[in-house]
Formats: C-alpha cells, structure tokens, sequence
C-alpha cells in the first residue's frame, strides 16, 4: 500500500514540478523512477532492494507474474486512444502542409531507416530489433515540445512547425512501431515465413477492422443519446479497454493497433461530446503516465543500464540527434520559405516523448520474456534518447535560438480578447499595418466571423490553462482585453499580463470607472470616457477606422479633448512617421514626443464633420 500511494504521490508531484519549472513531465517522472528503482538498490538501499519493485523475477513487487506486463498494456492502450483522438486529418491540411507532411513522412523516414543501420552497426543488434528501436523514436509529441518552447519568443511560422510536428507524430509514430513489433512478434523464432506473414496480416486487419467498427458504434451510441451523460466517459473507457481485449483474443497483439485507429477514426468525427471526451482521457492519460513512468524506469535493473554505459551509446546518441535530425529536416524543408537559421533550430529542437518511452519499455518487457535476442537493449537504448533529447532541448534551446538568430529581439504582436465586431474591425487595421494580431473568443460565432474575414482566431475559454500551453502566441507582447464583461478583462489582464504583456496590457474602463475620472485605471485602454457599449454602438454607426495628420502635441491634445466631448469618434492608436503605433492609454494624455507627420488612428465619425 505505501508503495502504490507513494508512486501516485510522487507521480503528481513530479507533475507539478514540471509544471512549475516549465520542462517535459517525462523528465521528473524518469528520474524519480531511476532513482527509487536501480539506482537506491545500486547505491542507497543497504540490502540490496529497490525502494519501489514494480517486479522481481516474476514473483515478488508490486505486480506478480505477467500482471505489470497486463498493466502497462492497458495503460499504453489508453494512452494511445488518446493521442489517436488528437489527429485530425483536416489539421493536416490547414497547416503549412508541404513542410509539416515532409516532416512527418520523409523526415520520419530518414530516421527510421538512419537510425536502424546505426543501432544495427554500433550495438550489433539483429535488423528486426535495430527495426523496432527506430520506430519507437520517430515519436516527438506536443507533451515535449510544449513546455520547452512556452518561453522562447519565436516567429509564428517556427512555432507551427514544430507543434504541429509533435501532434500529428505522435499517433503516427505510435502506430508505425506497433507494426513493426507485431511484424517481430509473429516471426520471434528468426524465420519469416508464409505463416508469419500470415499472422501479420491477420493483426493488421483485425486491429483495423476492430478499431475501426467500434470507433463508429460509439459515435453511433454518443450521437443516439443511448449513454447517459454522466456515464459517457467511463462508458468510453470500458469500450477503449473492450476492444483493446477483444481484439487481442482474436490476433494475438493487435489490441494497441485496433485502438489506435479507433482514436484516430473517433477523433476526425463530429461528435458534439468530442471535446469533453478528450478532456477526460487527457486527465486520465496523465494519471497513468505518472504512475507508469515511475514504474518503467523502476523496473529497469542496473544490468540494462551497464549494457548501454559505453562509447558506443555516445556515437548512436550523437548519430540520431546531430546527423539524422539535421538531414530530416533539411530534406523536408527543401525550397521552403523557412532560412537557414530556423532550419538549424528546428533540426536542434527534437525531443523525444512520452509514447516512445512507454511503448518501448512495454515491447521490451513483451520481447525479453519471448527470448528474442537483443531486446534487453530496447528499453535502456529508447530511454537514453528519451533522456538526453529532453534535456538537451530544454537546457540549450533558449540558448541556441539567440546564437542561430531566430530568438525574437521584440515581442510585438497583439492578442485581442474578444472577437466582437469592433474588435475585429480593430484586429483588420492592425493587420495592415503589419502587426501579427490573434483574436480570442469562447463565442464560437465571434470566432467563426473573425476567420471568415481572414482573421487568425481562436476559441478557448480564458479561466483554461489552453491558452498558455499555445507556443503559436509567443510573439504576443500586448494584450487588448475588449470583451462586454469587466470581470473577464480584469481577470485576462491580471492572469495574462505576465505572459502577454511584456510591452503593455491593456483593457476596456467599466461603467463606474468612466463615469469618474478620478478612478481611471493605468490599464484602461483608449479613453476614460469609453467603455464597451459606447465603443460597440460607435462602430455600428461608424464601422471605419480613420487617421488624421498631426503636427505636434498641442494639436494632439486638443483633438483628444474635442473626441471626449462628442461620443461618436474613439482615439485608439498614435502612428509616428516610421508606421509605428502606440496604444493610446485612458490614464492619461501624456505621450512622446509628436512630431511633424504623425498621425492620430481614431474610430468612428470622421473629424471633419465633428462641428
């Protein structure tokens, strides 16, 4: 019992830590898990015992016999269904397609092929295990990717590259291994025979057909109402986990195929409980990940580890990650818009994730005990690149995004909350001026109009953690809060400031607030005299954004005052002779100096009819 709290206990807590010190989640997990397993019964435990044994000759620890090997299976399993759920195949389209398609496909060639002749030669690994080695690390995935890159301002285009990468490998990487383990599986005794291949076939398109029939009666079930809502999530669950079962008494091993292709089918329908699924199963996946990484890297012994305490670890180390990354990218990036420098730090940044540690220690745990020679080095070999990728990237990618230059100097992109139609006519006049403008909104219809119009826009919910998980935004430097609600601008500003508003952070004055000059917030935007019902009812009845030429600060002021008396004209932005704009702020008049050929960028009546 204290052993099984105390992996949840520290499994959280490493969670937490990641969270806190912004690094992969894998990191904590399978160093906690070293530390309490091989290395305390090496160096720590005065018997010789590890402090945690998830199992110890099949007979003693936590899981007896083939238990640990049943619960990681369907923990994987679960796993798996989930990022299943993530790929989206439209996403695919809408996302730079040429380079991200080239990158999961070529450049995942390049590594399963590379990687395979190297491990082959350096450790002298048959080619079905050198095979299976470099399936399981094609896979990056987001969990990596996501906290290293939060904070490294980065063009927009860099961003995508490498989230999208992550995303959409994940499930494909996955899949791509579970193939060719079960291609060893079914010829484990060296011949590959017409049975064999047989067998193989007979995986494939049980796990296919399985997954694939399944995923479609519970989106049939779902959309029929047949489940009740507060059973939806556990019923999917014991569906994900039947056909897992089923189709793994059916062929032997193609359970983690069948769901798998059941994820990715369910993910790509449009179930309206789509969403609230995968919220559940990303908790879930979370719990198991940290429970099941602390069980892995405990059950390795000191043995596995001395196995790969070598130079010849160095040179595969340094093979996969200095030559075959590099290659990968810059074939697939080949008469791409992208410049060297963001080539070279794509090609630096590729950590390996979560599903490639958890499917090699279950694949190796599966093989050792088959007897299939030179699977002993599976599970070490994946977690020395699972290691050392993750805290290569997340040491150095800072460090190396200012040497290659693509390290943003000056974060001046502009997040607007609220997707009204004032802020979108705002986000349009921003964008011709060349500034990298997002719009955010949980109004899907404010949303969807906003990308109709060409507008880059997202929905999300402002009181969700989505929205700081999003490396895409990391060129914000202002935040525009703009929505009805003074709540939600004062929690967006206070919540957000930190992240998106290291050059200014701005929102709308309420309703008390404007009808007393006296209390006028350093953060009110555009006027003290405006709040979100006056700015919406100007730009129905004026939708233009206007300039008009400044010659100096006296001119400035007076124009400022003329706009406080008459309600239908809102000064919102000052432009100086270079293009550059600054937010007029509410708290006070004082600004730069304003020179000849400055403009004034004001909504509403134009100036000249104002009498």
């Amino acid at each position: 019992m204290l052993e099984l709290g105390g992996i949840i206990i520290l499994g959280i807590l490493a969670q937490w830590f990641a969270w806190k010190l912004k690094i992969p989640a894998i990191l904590p997990l399978l160093l906690i898990g070293l530390l309490v397993g091989p290395i305390s019964a090496e160096f720590l435990s005065a018997d010789g015992k590890k402090w945690i044994e998830p199992a110890w000759n099949g007979s003693e620890g936590l899981f007896v016999g083939e238990n640990l090997f049943y619960f990681v299976s369907l923990s994987i399993s679960i796993i798996l269904f989930e990022g299943g759920l993530t790929l989206k195949l439209k996403e695919i389209k809408n996302v730079g397609p040429i380079v991200i398609t080239k990158l999961i496909t070529l450049g995942s060639l390049v590594t399963f092929i590379g990687a395979a002749i190297a491990v082959h030669y350096v450790f002298s690994l048959s080619w079905e295990i050198s095979f299976l080695f470099s399936a399981l690390i094609i896979v990056t995935g987001p969990t990596v990717i996501t906290p290293i890159l939060r904070n490294i301002p980065l063009k927009k285009d860099v961003s995508a590259i490498l989230k999208w990468e992550g995303i959409l490998i994940d499930p494909i990487g996955a899949l791509v291994a579970v193939l060719v383990f079960e291609f060893i599986s079914v010829g484990s005794d060296g011949e590959f025979t017409k049975t064999a291949f047989v067998e193989f076939g007979k995986i494939v398109l049980f796990g296919s057909t399985f997954g694939f029939t399944f995923a479609h009666a519970l989106n049939f079930a779902i959309n029929k109402k047949w489940i009740p809502h507060y059973l939806l999530n556990v019923f999917a669950l014991a569906s994900v986990l039947g056909v897992f079962v089923l189709s793994d008494s059916f062929a032997h091993e193609s359970g983690l195929l069948a769901v798998v292709v059941m994820g990715m089918v369910l993910g790509n329908s449009k179930s309206e409980y789509l969403k609230e699924l995968l919220y559940f199963k990303e908790s879930l996946s979370i719990l198991l990940i940290s429970i099941l990484f602390i069980l892995l890297s405990a059950n390795i012994d000191m043995e596995e580890l001395w196995l790969i305490y070598n130079w010849k670890t160095v040179i595969l180390f340094a093979i996969v990650v200095f030559a075959l990354r590099p290659i990968g990218v810059f074939l697939s990036t080949w008469n791409s818009s992208l410049k060297l420098n963001e080539k070279l730090f794509i090609s630096w940044v590729g950590p390996r994730g979560i599903v490639a540690a958890g499917i090699a220690s279950l694949f190796g745990i599966k093989l050792v005990a088959n007897g299939v020679a030179g699977a002993e080095y599976i599970t070490p070999l994946v977690f020395m690149i699972v290691l050392g990728t993750v805290i290569l990237s997340a040491t150095t990618a800072r460090l190396f995004a200012r040497i290659v230059g693509v390290f943003l100097k000056k974060s001046d992109g502009i997040l607007i909350l609220g997707a009204s139609d004032v802020s979108r006519l705002i986000a349009h006049y921003l964008e011709k001026n060349d500034r990298h403008v997002v719009l955010i909104d949980s109004n899907h219809t404010n949303i969807s109009k906003a990308k109709e119009e060409g507008l880059e826009a997202i929905t999300t919910n402002i009181y969700s953690d989505a929205l700081s998980d999003n490396i895409e935004l990391n060129d914000m430097g202002y935040l525009m809060a703009l929505t009805g609600s003074s709540d939600i601008n004062k929690y967006a500003t206070n919540k957000l400031r930190n992240q998106f508003g290291e050059n200014g952070t701005y929102r709308l004055v309420t309703e008390e607030e404007m009808l007393d000059p006296t209390n006028n917030p350093k953060e009110g935007l555009f006027s003290h005299t405006d709040d979100f019902a006056l700015l919406t009812k100007t730009s129905k009845e004026y939708p233009a954004i206007h300039e008009i030429e400044i010659n100096d600060k006296i001119q400035y002021e007076k124009i400022i005052e003329k706009t406080i008396t008459d309600k239908n004209t809102i000064p919102i932005f000052l432009k100086n002779t270079n293009g550059e704009l600054t937010i007029i702020s509410s708290y006070s008049k004082e600004v730069e100096k304003i020179e000849k050929g400055f403009q004034l960028v004001y909504l509403g009546k134009p100036l000249e009819e104002l009498s």
